[in-house]
């Protein structure tokens, strides 16, 4: 197999078990933000649902399950940039691609993106998140593609591995500097006055790595399929393990270690909680070891049955950009309907925080009812312009 997957021959089909999975992530990410912005443990409180000492199952597996989607939706871009250059695109044309891919994501996140999580013109708060994290990982990948494969897989395997060793190190102690190991690393907030500011949710690292990894692993989806299927499972599990052993252990690779809560249900939630704000070695073993199980499972002749989630994973940038902001609408509307207000949804939240009703959100049921609604809403459009971007192609390929 060579090296170079710009060496293969053009026209390669789409993996469907790539875009199932991805379309699944789609889905379930949806949840987690009809959530934010329609239950108490959303965007507007201080409640954190994996807060074993607050939460309940059934709000600790609503929020749990949607810890796969930012790994996979990053990881699964690297292995699709990678899947691209399989099909014929040069490493050049990827480059450009991932380059100018990558700074359109970062602005979508800097204008259209804030104003659909916030309803907020007010620029003086700029929270920024997942899709600025994808678009600045696409720049560093559209530089590591002209290294060889194995360095770059090594390059992104390494960085998940060994950033933990530097979680001592705090944006504080480091000056005029600080801000920058914030973007880089830590994270968090940067208020240069009381009334503005900027909040990094998603460090850039280890999230690059992740890209990268995901980009080095496309090699195995060219393989045949039974090999790749077994080579999948293989890997899949490898991590699953090593996440069980680290996590026993309870020495490296999570800055939050779990320990024995009020019965065996939630010391196994503690177990399974590891830090996502940067991405642990630990959450990210959680997380891509089972999407890599998954993806061996998908992969095999389904029918019709899976096709709407293959749909939302054919066209993962137009989906995001459609669910924020009809999730936002709609929770203005049932505010509008019940208070006969919705002040607090045109505000971002603790900049400073807008006056919330005391009773606001609304029961898991009712979230879940409001996620279904959206899913059926989205799944029209989303099949019509999957539809355009397959024919048209072209500048599409940036939404």
């Amino acid at each position: 197999m060579p090296d170079n997957p710009g060496e293969r021959p053009a026209g390669r089909a789409r993996l469907d078990s790539v875009d199932l999975l991805r379309g699944l992530v789609m889905v379930v990410m949806a949840l987690d933000h009809t959530r934010d912005f329609f239950h108490c443990s959303g965007f507007y409180f201080d409640f954190d649902p994996t807060d074993l000492s607050r939460t309940y199952t059934a709000l600790f597996v609503t929020r749990w399950v949607t810890h796969f989607c930012a790994p996979v939706f990053i990881f699964l871009a690297g292995t699709g940039a990678f899947l691209s250059a399989s099909r014929g695109k040069s490493k050049s044309e990827l480059s450009k691609f991932l380059l100018t891919r990558g700074l359109w994501l970062v602005l979508l996140e800097l204008t259209f993106l804030r104003v659909a999580w916030f309803f907020d013109f007010i620029l003086l708060a700029q929270p920024v998140q997942v899709i600025w994290c994808l678009g600045w990982s696409m720049v560093a990948l559209s530089v590591l593609i002209y290294l060889p494969l194995w360095t770059i897989t090594a390059f992104g395997v390494s960085m998940i591995g060994v950033h933990n060793l530097f979680d001592g190190i705090q944006a504080q102690s480091l000056g005029s500097f600080g801000w920058l190991w914030k973007v880089f690393h830590e994270g968090g907030l940067m208020q240069p006055t009381p009334w503005s500011g900027i909040f990094v949710a998603y460090p850039l690292i280890p999230w690059i790595g992740v890209m990268a990894a995901g980009y080095g692993f496309g090699r195995l989806l060219l393989l045949e399929r039974g090999t790749r299927r077994r080579w999948l499972f293989a890997l899949g599990g490898t991590l699953i393990l090593m996440f069980i052993i680290l996590r026993a252990i309870n020495r490296y690779g999570d800055p939050t270690p779990w320990s024995e809560q009020k019965s065996g249900l939630f010391t196994f939630f503690s177990f399974i909680n590891p830090y996502k704000y940067p991405p642990s070695l630990l959450f990210l073993l959680m997380t891509l070891g089972p999407a890599i199980v998954a993806l061996a499972l998908f992969d095999r002749d389904w029918g019709r049955l899976p096709r709407p989630l293959i749909v939302f994973g054919r066209v993962p940038l137009f989906f995001y950009l459609l669910h924020v902001p009809l999730i936002h609408a709609l929770a203005v509307a049932f505010a509008y309907i019940r208070y006969g207000q919705a002040t607090w949804l045109f505000k971002l939240p603790h900049f400073p925080p807008p006056p919330v009703p005391k009773d606001y959100g609304y029961s898991l049921p009712v979230v879940y009812l409001v996620w279904i609604g959206v899913i059926l809403m989205l799944y029209p459009v989303c099949r019509w312009y999957a539809g355009v971007k397959r024919r048209r192609g072209g500048r599409l390929s940036y939404l």
